[in-house]
């Protein structure tokens, strides 16, 4: 029994079919940390970029092996003593010694884990020590999101308020956006983000296209993260006992599938129109992190709601976000640097209370109230009680840091970027292509050792030629200066006000005068080759007929010292 005529044996089958399912949707949800890379990288300073991309890292790295060795067993633990079931201590290892089966279920469950934590990171980019987000990335994989599985999935005792998270709507996304607005609230915010009278600055991040871009990628993972909890295309039961194929939870995949993708789409749509009706502009930055709260708000309940509730859960969790966003930054005076809350706590959160106006089972024969009640005591209690053990434990973990000093960056590292002060890099080392020659060194000719500055004199004088240009010109100003035998300047990028306007910039809603526009700044001496060749060299380049393009100055320079040579004088130019 259990065997067809062909010689297959349909439990086998099954059984390996719905592994290779999950193991599928496991990498399509472990790609979704690059899209927290870019999506978080995005929306910092540019001093800050690789210190966000290592937290990215290394919240995987160091947060599933936390996990592996200690987090699964606490969740099956914490599960067993709070839910009146079996337990015993050898819990807490009993995945080092699994089957391949379990294994892989337990993968399946730490790349959940791994969503959870990365999301913290977001809240406290730009001034959190790394040592103290690693500690805690370390604590939550292994204790604080484990506890929370162990209340829920693994039978807990919110088990009998009859909760429902089909996905991880608040068990993985309400907790990490929870987790990561108390962690922001005790770091503080980063210097310079609100005046003395309390009002905000806006700290725009430096790339809205790699926001966008992990936006993409995170929407895309979220098929494996929501679709991929249909973890069973066969019935393994029916497949072993009967030896019949039939489907498991493949048979309501469809459903899944369909609000998750209109609940993505109306999360855009929703924050788009309450940015539009906030500030008359569709914010760009708010349509993508819509997008990713239609989803959050969808995630728990996707497998159990009406398609027309898909629509009004992603709208209202779309809509939400630039009022919460506002509320935490200007109310509550809390620096969530990637609006971390609103996009995964606030949004989890209403989708998870909003289940029982939307269910199938509420509306299944006119309304049903005691489902309807029944449901609604049991999401209250998953918020309620996921809320208060996140904000308890995470205030517990960053106090102690902050107490111990050890929590937050100095001042000063603070204000020089976290890349340089805590990762020695400079993630955008470079001006201009690299294909553009700059090399100001000697050239071997015929005649011996020569200059490239060629040989027509300023009066016999030196002369310093400096400009102020467009960043995106320095290319062209490079290849001139090398045209006219003038290949050695120095390059700086600075920030300026002339006669180009200032304009109105915009970031996540919020409008800041922009009238220090982005310029480099180019020096060149000279002494051999003529001071206004070289000006007219840069000018040219740098021409594009629009205000802002720049002006070039010829200054004398009374004197010149080489240190390596002791040379004075044009012979030291």
């Amino acid at each position: 029994m259990g065997v067809l005529q062909s010689g297959v044996d349909v439990a086998a089958l099954a059984e390996g079919i719905n592994l290779l399912w999950v193991l599928t949707v496991t990498f399509l949800i472990f790609f979704m940390h690059a899209g927290f890379a870019m999506l978080e990288a995005g929306q910092v300073r540019s001093k800050n970029v690789a210190n966000q991309l290592t937290k990215n890292m290394l919240t995987w790295s160091i947060g599933v092996v936390a996990f592996f060795l200690l987090g699964a067993g606490v969740s099956s633990l914490v599960g067993g003593l709070t839910g009146g079931g079996d337990y015993a201590l050898g819990d807490l290892i009993a995945t080092w010694s699994a089957d391949s089966s379990g294994w892989v279920s337990w993968l399946f469950g730490a790349v959940f884990a791994m969503t959870a934590a990365t999301i913290v990171s977001g809240a406290v980019a730009g001034r959190a020590k790394l040592r103290a987000y690693v500690t805690y990335t370390v604590l939550l994989a292994a204790v604080i999101y484990p506890v929370v599985v162990g209340f829920t999935w693994a039978g807990g005792f919110l088990a009998e308020f009859g909760f429902h998270d089909f996905a991880g709507g608040v068990i993985v996304h309400g907790m990490g956006g929870v987790a990561g607005l108390t962690a922001a609230w005790i770091l503080g915010p980063r210097i310079d983000r609100y005046n003395s009278d309390g009002s905000v600055n806006v700290v725009p991040g430096h790339s809205l296209t790699f926001a966008v871009l992990g936006t993409l990628i995170l929407a895309f993972g979220w098929y494996g993260f929501n679709v991929g909890t249909a973890a069973s295309v066969f019935d393994a039961t029916a497949a072993a006992n009967e030896g019949i194929l039939s489907l498991g939870a493949f048979d309501y995949v469809g459903r899944v599938a369909l609000t998750t993708t209109l609940g993505m789409a109306a999360g855009a749509i929703g924050a788009g129109a309450m940015a539009l009706y906030k500030t008359g502009k569709v914010d760009t930055l708010y349509v993508a992190n819509g997008m990713l709260a239609g989803l959050v708000g969808i995630t728990s309940i996707t497998d159990g709601i009406l398609w027309v509730g898909a629509l009004a859960v992603g709208l209202l969790a779309g809509a939400q976000l630039p009022l919460v966003f506002g509320f935490v930054e200007k109310r509550l005076k809390i620096d969530d640097v990637c609006a971390v809350f609103p996009v995964h706590g606030s949004a989890g959160m209403l989708g998870a209370l909003l289940f029982p106006f939307v269910a199938t089972d509420t509306w299944a024969s006119g309304f049903d109230t005691a489902f309807f009640v029944d449901a609604l005591v049991g999401q209250v209690a998953l918020v309620a009680v996921i809320t208060a053990w996140t904000v308890a434990a995470t205030a517990a973990v960053f106090g102690l840091l902050k107490a111990v000093g050890e929590a937050r960056v100095s001042r000063e590292h603070e204000l020089e970027g976290l890349d340089v002060a805590e990762h020695g890099v400079d993630t955008y080392p470079e001006f201009g292509r690299p294909e553009t020659a700059t090399d100001g060194g000697f050239v071997e000719d015929g005649r011996g050792v020569v200059r490239p500055d060629g040989g027509m004199p300023n009066d016999g004088g030196i002369k310093l030629v400096m400009a102020y240009i467009r960043p995106d010109a320095l290319s062209n100003v490079k290849s001139a200066l090398v045209d006219v035998d003038a290949p050695s300047i120095t390059v700086t990028n600075v920030s300026g006000r002339g006669s180009q306007p200032a304009k109105k910039g915009q970031w996540r809603g919020e409008e800041y005068t922009v009238d220090l526009h982005q310029k480099v700044k180019v020096e060149c001496v000279v002494a051999d080759v003529p001071a206004d060749e070289v000006a007219g060299a840069i000018a040219d380049a740098a021409k594009t007929g629009e205000p802002g393009d720049g002006k070039v100055f010829v200054l004398p320079v009374e004197g010149a010292h080489q240190i390596r040579t002791g040379k004075e004088g044009r012979e030291a130019v």
